[in-house]
């Protein structure tokens, strides 16, 4: 799961072994590993691999590392250990979305990331046996890419009715006392669940902290349930040959499909239904404006984890799933290669690409998988003009030059990033079903 001492591996695999093994079994005894100085510079280690900006005190690494690190986190068990240590207030920080709307990040000071990072290092494996196939968000081993996959076998099977659900601000929105029953029926253990409720109670009144260590594994079982109520729907449902309903979770995106034979239409409505009885019980609210239903037999698309979903037929007459990054991303990511351009034009060119280089690294990265060879073919092509325009401006020329300065000579010599070659989804875990 995570790279840490082999101690503290083995205590890991011991206890995820014991959770699959007793599904009933509640842990206790458990804060001590919490408190223990080598579970602290596990977690340690790994807040500073995430790095981040600093907490509400200001505090970052390199005055940590300056004052002695060992000296930070023995200081840090103390407090555990006698029962002295209080999570501090988080920073908020709003982060731009798309359509003009602001995504706020709460970010925890770095003692407290220390404190959170211990606690899922001991309570995610726990929690791991209970999980579901369909959940991929913020797990070991799992990735946006598995799940874009899911989604592109369940299209091959024939599992055209799609609900694809929004969430109208889940993480902000989740309940503390809900959350921590869920827990306790897996955790016996009152220190545990007392510094759970501190670390929840240091953001607000409800609600999981965009940006906490710890929030993704607790966004993750506040809706086990509801990936329990859907795999359950496509275990009755399956016969030998195939399953009749395909879910996929990251997160608070959520996509069921269901086959798309006439006899399944009852499968189809009874599932909206229930999905809306479970996140009533949580209290989350759907989001009926950017919720829909979606026939891709009819050819509808919709959207998932930034890519575009839809069914075409292939060459040989094959129905086949087309996965392509969505015109909103594509959009974002010019917008901010624009704003580069426009604000470098007086710059030297190297240092045009060393700021652009790294920002097509990543969205590259990401989006290079299924059906997106046209569209980074496009942003290629974009990209090699604007550079070319930059050179024609510095030396008072017109056109693009294609001929004066060679598509070699751009990424060669001057280091432009051209990594665009497309890559397979990553191979299905299992049986396909």
């Amino acid at each position: 799961m995570i790279k840490t001492s082999i101690d503290l591996q083995d205590l890991r695999r011991r206890i995820y072994a014991k959770a699959k093994a007793e599904p009933s079994w509640r842990f206790w005894g458990l804060y001590v590993h919490v408190c223990k100085i080598e579970t602290l510079q596990a977690a340690y280690k790994l807040a500073k691999e995430n790095n981040g900006a600093p907490g509400i005190d200001g505090v970052t690494f390199e005055s940590v590392e300056s004052a002695g690190r060992a000296e930070f986190l023995e200081q840090l068990r103390e407090e555990l250990a006698s029962g002295a240590y209080l999570p501090q207030r988080v920073r908020r920080v709003g982060i731009p979305k798309s359509g003009g709307k602001l995504r706020v990040l709460s970010i925890p000071t770095l003692r407290d990331r220390v404190v959170q990072g211990a606690l899922k290092l001991i309570l995610e494996p726990i929690f791991e046996a209970d999980f579901q196939s369909g959940s991929f968000g913020y797990r070991p081993k799992k990735s946006a890419h598995d799940a874009v996959q899911r989604v592109r076998q369940g299209i091959l099977q024939g599992k055209t009715r799609v609900i694809d659900l929004d969430l109208r601000s889940y993480f902000d929105n989740v309940r503390h006392h809900l959350l921590l029953e869920k827990m306790a029926v897996r955790v016996d253990d009152d220190a545990i669940m007392g510094l759970l409720r501190m670390i929840l109670k240091s953001s607000g009144r409800r609600g999981v902290p965009q940006g906490g260590v710890i929030s993704p594994l607790l966004s993750n079982i506040y809706l086990n349930e509801v990936d329990r109520m859907l795999q359950r729907a496509k275990d009755v449902t399956c016969d030998e040959k195939r399953t009749r309903v395909e879910y996929v979770r990251f997160a608070d995106d959520l996509v069921v499909m269901v086959d798309s034979h006439p006899r399944y239409a009852w499968l189809f409505a009874a599932l909206q239904k229930r999905l809306r009885e479970e996140f009533g019980k949580l209290q989350v609210e759907v989001n009926e404006g950017k919720s829909r239903i979606v026939d891709l037999a009819r050819s509808e698309c919709f959207g998932f984890l930034g890519f575009d979903f839809r069914r075409v037929r292939s060459r040989k007459g094959r129905w086949m799933p087309l996965v392509m990054p969505q015109m909103k991303k594509r959009t974002e990511l010019l917008r901010k290669l624009k704003s580069i351009f426009k604000r470098s034009v007086s710059q030297p060119l190297r240092g045009v690409i060393d700021q652009i280089n790294p920002i097509l690294r990543g969205w590259v990265n990401y989006f290079a998988v299924g059906n997106s060879g046209r569209c980074l073919s496009f942003i290629r092509t974009w990209v090699e003009k604007k550079i070319r325009r930059l050179l024609a401006r510095a030396r008072q020329r017109h056109g693009f030059g294609w001929k004066r300065w060679s598509s070699r000579w751009l990424y060669g010599e001057l280091g432009l990033y051209n990594e665009y070659k497309v890559r397979r989804l990553p191979a299905m875990k299992g049986s396909p079903a």
